[in-house]
């Protein structure tokens, strides 16, 4: 299970969306062999008076949040940052301009389809 959040200005990051959104995705797929057909993606953009960047970004700052079930090998997550850097640009991001963040659990504190993560058998592996 992968979920990410994007957060950006809302005049940057609104005609974005969908291209952005694919660009995310086959890099998750990609990266974690994850299935093409789970995508679980959450735009949050922000007017400019919530949302402050550090100096040196530029109004096409965006931050990704990737909560994640444990269990993906660091070289994985690596590999996977490493793709979202090189194709962030194909968007208008500058690698200067994106920072990601991946946020890791164990899967019994996950909870989808009316069970805990722990007690389903996915049809895709955690630890790649």
């Amino acid at each position: 299970m992968t979920q990410v959040k994007i957060y950006g200005l809302r005049e940057y990051l609104n005609p974005i969306k969908q291209e952005l959104s694919n660009v995310i995705h086959a890099s998750v797929v990609e990266a974690l062999q994850y299935p093409t057909d789970k995508r679980a993606h959450r735009f949050f953009p922000l007017d400019a008076s919530d949302f402050y960047y550090p100096l040196g970004r530029t109004e096409h700052y965006t931050i990704l949040e990737l909560s994640m079930i444990e269990g993906r090998s660091v070289e994985a997550k690596k590999h996977l940052i490493r793709l979202l850097f090189e194709r962030a640009p194909s968007v208008g991001i500058d690698p200067q301009d994106l920072e990601i963040t991946i946020f890791e659990t164990p899967k019994h504190n996950w909870g989808f389809r009316g069970l805990p993560g722990d007690e389903h058998i996915l049809n895709y592996k955690i630890e790649v």
